[in-house]
């Protein structure tokens, strides 16, 4: 597990990866690119990090990302910036 602490934001932002998923390091690019913090937590090799998203997602793709408990699947910038209130 990775803990990146880049802003001082009162958000809860967590992100189920994998290594080598391309849209989860979209997901962490833009996180670090628009200041959020944000918990990383590896679904390859964690294997109760694997169950919480597939609990939370409903199925077994990654990125999964839980912002104060609203769930994305993958990388959907839009709704990222809306949960994230960013313009």
């Amino acid at each position: 597990m990775t803990y990146h602490k880049i802003s001082t934001a009162m958000r809860s932002v967590t992100i189920y990866s994998t290594p080598t998923c391309h849209f989860c390091h979209l997901a962490k690019d833009f996180f670090k690119l628009n200041n959020i913090a944000y918990t990383d937590k590896n679904a390859a090799a964690d294997p109760v990090a694997r169950k919480e998203a597939i609990t939370k997602s409903g199925q077994m793709g990654v990125p999964v990302i839980d912002i104060d408990g609203a769930i994305v699947v993958g990388f959907d910038e839009p709704k990222l910036r809306k949960l994230l209130e960013i313009n």
